[in-house]
């Protein structure tokens, strides 16, 4: 050897220029080389890897990664505090399924989806360690478990503490979408696209952020209905007067408030809360509907998102939960009422051959027994499911809307048998359409009787419980289920399930579905405007 490099474990011999070795420094190999040398063997044939300088195939110019065409931010939820940079490895699990949807599913689009993490508690201050300082010392494992997780949701229902985790999201939403552009100057110029995945309390907060909402206007709602409430109620003169007077006042007041917002609003341009527009907004594990709800929000009489997300601010709200996550909880039925009766879209499993279109899939009925004193569903919606769509199960009771919480609480005991019968009954029966074919049969006549009364009816019930027109649909269909496994324990599922969705094919593919499917349509849309 004309050099030698040693190493800490091996050492390098240079023979010449391009013929190098690395041997390693070991006992057996050591053994190795001299019984080969004695034997006549030379030192490189024996036991030396020739190494080689550069890449074994030469690079051309096509040999780089696709353009970044959709970037997703993953925004995490409560417990971040409880293990610090776990997002980052949620976002990796998700970035690396996605990877092998891509290369099964979208191999030929010159295009790619970028996966970027959120990490935004580990910054915020909050109380300091104020609640760790009045936590008692016994069972102080679970109790500090509890205190780096559930309290986020405590510290986000506070007025104080709640615009410091609002700002906290906000402000990192924003860095990372600047850094990314400022690393990649062509993704604003071509007009790359941006969706959001949150998951569990993180659904809330970016909602929030999006829409802009406050407590503070909610309490000014109520103190309005109160105002009203004092003038529908008897008073004596004196008292009519004196109200009259504030009533007067307070006018005087927000007119000054107003006049001063418009004369600031003229001079300083208040930026936008997010620098990007919100293309898809995609909630997994999400109590969003329990915040809305609480907030007063009540079903509508349109089909339309813009009822609980505005399409101005989010084109597209879609909500991903697991049956049996017991924090996620539908936003549907905030919408439409009658949707309460009707199952979520079931996501297509990964492996599936051929899957229906999500906008194709027409909507199947929770539970069919209880419209039978209204117009009756369409034979092509439940006599007939398709094989595509899961089966109507009534071992799950969505038909209890959020505003019945009260009565379905109550009447839940007397339920358990029925449910554990529909359960064993479904585990079974998933599988087999022998099942399907019995419900379809169960009514005998009097079922033969509904199907020839569905020629003309609507395709959504009008049910007696008080349920909209039947005529209103939602524009697009926005509560998506995932399906369980044949063999999956509910209890246990009920445990895992809400930290589950990061390395599930099923949701890979659901996400590229839609962004891949929104690209493609601009696109085609660009291409037929140019010819």
């Amino acid at each position: 050897a004309i050099h030698s490099l040693k190493l800490s474990r091996n050492h390098v011999d240079w023979h010449s220029v391009d013929e190098v070795y690395l041997y390693s420094d070991a006992t057996t190999s050591k053994i190795a080389r001299t019984v080969t040398q004695k034997l006549g063997f030379s030192k490189a044939s024996s036991s030396g890897t020739r190494l080689h300088r550069g890449y074994v195939e030469e690079a051309t110019l096509e040999d780089k990664p696709p353009q970044t065409s959709h970037i997703v931010f993953v925004v995490h939820g409560i417990g971040q505090k409880m293990d610090q940079g776990r997002i980052i490895k949620n976002t990796a699990m998700m970035r690396d399924t996605a990877r092998k949807v891509e290369e099964k599913y979208f191999s030929n689009l010159a295009t790619h989806v970028e996966f970027l993490p959120v990490e935004w508690r580990s910054k915020l201050t909050l109380d300091g360690d104020t609640v760790d300082s009045i936590t008692p010392d016994k069972v102080r494992g679970l109790r500090d478990m509890l205190n780096s997780s559930a309290m986020d949701i405590m510290y986000y229902t506070s007025p104080l503490y709640r615009d410091e985790l609002v700002k906290g999201l906000q402000q990192e939403l924003n860095r990372l979408y600047s850094l990314f552009c400022s690393r990649n100057p062509e993704f604003e110029e071509k007009g790359g696209k941006v969706s959001i995945v949150s998951h569990s309390l993180g659904c809330v907060i970016t909602y929030d952020i999006m829409t802009g909402w406050n407590p503070v206007r909610l309490y000014e709602q109520l103190l309005q209905k109160e105002e009203e409430e004092l003038e529908e109620s008897w008073m004596s003169y004196e008292e009519r007067r004196l109200l009259e007077e504030l009533y007067i006042t307070k006018q005087r007041l927000r007119e000054i408030e107003e006049r001063l917002h418009e004369l600031k609003a003229s001079t300083i341009s208040k930026p936008p809360v997010l620098k990007f527009k919100v293309e898809n907004f995609f909630c997994m594990g999400s109590p969003l509907a329990v915040f809305l709800a609480l907030r007063g929000i009540r079903p509508g009489t349109s089909g339309s998102q813009d009822h609980i997300l505005p399409r101005a601010i989010c084109n597209r709200l879609l909500n991903i939960f697991h049956p049996t996550d017991p924090v996620a909880y539908r936003l549907e039925p905030l919408i439409l009422k009658h949707y309460s009766n009707i199952s979520p879209v079931q996501i297509h499993w990964y492996n599936t051959a051929n899957p229906l279109p999500y906008e194709h899939m027409k909507p199947n009925f929770l539970n069919p027994s209880k419209e039978s004193t209204s117009a009756p569903e369409p034979e092509s919606a439940s006599a007939a499911p398709s094989p595509t769509t899961s089966p109507v199960l009534l071992r799950r009771h969505y038909g209890e809307s959020i505003t019945n919480i009260g009565k379905a609480s109550i009447l839940g005991a007397a339920s358990i048998g029925k449910g554990l019968g529909g359960m064993l009954f479904s585990r079974f029966g998933r599988s087999s359409a022998t099942p399907q074919t019995m419900e379809a049969g169960k009514d005998g006549p009097e079922g033969d009787e509904k199907k020839a009364t569905t020629v003309g009816t609507p395709p959504l019930p009008h049910s007696s419980s008080g349920f909209l027109e039947p005529t209103v649909e939602l524009e697009h269909r926005i509560d998506f289920e995932l399906r369980e496994g044949l063999v999956e324990s509910r209890y246990w599922s009920a445990v895992t399930s809400h930290t589950a969705y990061w390395s599930s094919l099923d949701i890979a593919l659901f996400l590229l579905t839609f962004m891949y499917k929104q690209d493609q349509e601009e696109t085609d849309k660009s291409n037929l405007d140019t010819m």
